[in-house]
């Protein structure tokens, strides 16, 4: 069984996006190659409130998902589905924006004055682009874990490990996305499909797989290959995500991505007119935590 090595070390670059909100970005435009299924990763993260500005005021999209993980403080949200409510430390939404939503998001830091949190874009393959759109929310308390030999226990928030399969279902690209801690001097080691793109995200401490380190705030590009082995010699906490790639055209503007430029026009032009959604306009309905 191949065993996947580091192909490539990415780290965030400080970004300012939706109303005054100050980021790193991991990896977007110009990337989408190399994270094919994968359009975006943003990691955000301070202690100060100022940083998050007025938040993402209401803004659209069209066919790709979002899915935003909270690991400290929380983020107010609400959309066209009718989903509103705040989402905190351990929770995620999936947002498959399919034809059209529209929502608005706002990081809040908690009584400790942290905030941190992560959001991964994926895109629709060109038969779902406009299928309905739809929302999975999970609480933190949902989203399984499984305890692994060699002091490694994993969030399983969509996939399989061992005996622990995700909440998040029915997803066109099959993406796996593990929440992975391994102790001092441990190890994690799991089989993944060979040919789905992957990679690894630190977000604590060092993990090292063969020759390679890679370390607090950087991303690994993983080769093809039907396993995956890292090593933490002082424990860290890592994300493995993983999906199968569309290898097909991207037509990429904002918070729009289509097939054809023709297509992000078109939704650009229906957002500007009025009639972008096409699904009725939903009043919110509150998630209780």
């Amino acid at each position: 069984m191949e065993t996947r090595t580091v192909t490539q070390l990415f780290e965030g670059r400080p970004t300012r996006e939706g109303a005054g909100v100050n980021l790193h970005r991991i990896f977007g435009h110009g990337h989408e190659r190399i994270f094919d299924p994968f359009l975006l990763f943003d990691s955000f993260g301070s202690d100060d409130s100022a940083d998050y500005g007025a938040g993402f005021p209401w803004h659209p999209h069209r066919g790709i998902e979002t899915i935003t993980y909270i690991l400290a403080g929380e983020v107010e949200h609400q959309d066209s589905l009718g989903n509103c409510g705040t989402i905190g430390p351990g929770d995620l939404q999936w947002m498959t924006a399919g034809s059209g939503i529209i929502h608005q998001e706002t990081p809040k830091v908690d009584a400790e004055g942290r905030m941190k949190g992560l959001q991964l874009w994926a895109n629709l393959p060109s038969d779902k682009k406009m299928i309905a759109p739809s929302y999975q929310e999970v609480r933190s308390a949902d989203i399984p874990q499984i305890d692994l030999e060699n002091g490694a226990r994993v969030k399983v928030i969509s996939g399989h490990v061992g005996s622990a399969k995700g909440p998040i279902t029915g997803i066109a690209t099959d993406p796996e996305y593990l929440d992975v801690s391994i102790e001092a001097g441990g190890a994690f080691a799991h089989s993944l499909h060979p040919e789905h793109t992957a990679f690894a995200y630190v977000l604590e401490g060092i993990i090292d797989s063969g020759d390679s380190r890679v370390r607090t705030g950087q991303l690994a590009v993983l080769s093809p290959g039907a396993r995956i082995a890292f090593d933490a010699p002082a424990g860290a906490r890592f994300l493995v995500i993983s999906g199968r790639a569309l290898h097909e055209p991207i037509a990429w503007r904002g918070p729009i991505v289509m097939n054809s430029a023709e297509d992000v026009a078109l939704a650009y032009s229906e957002y500007h007119i009025g009639n972008f959604i096409k699904h009725a306009f939903t009043p919110c309905r509150r998630f209780l935590r």
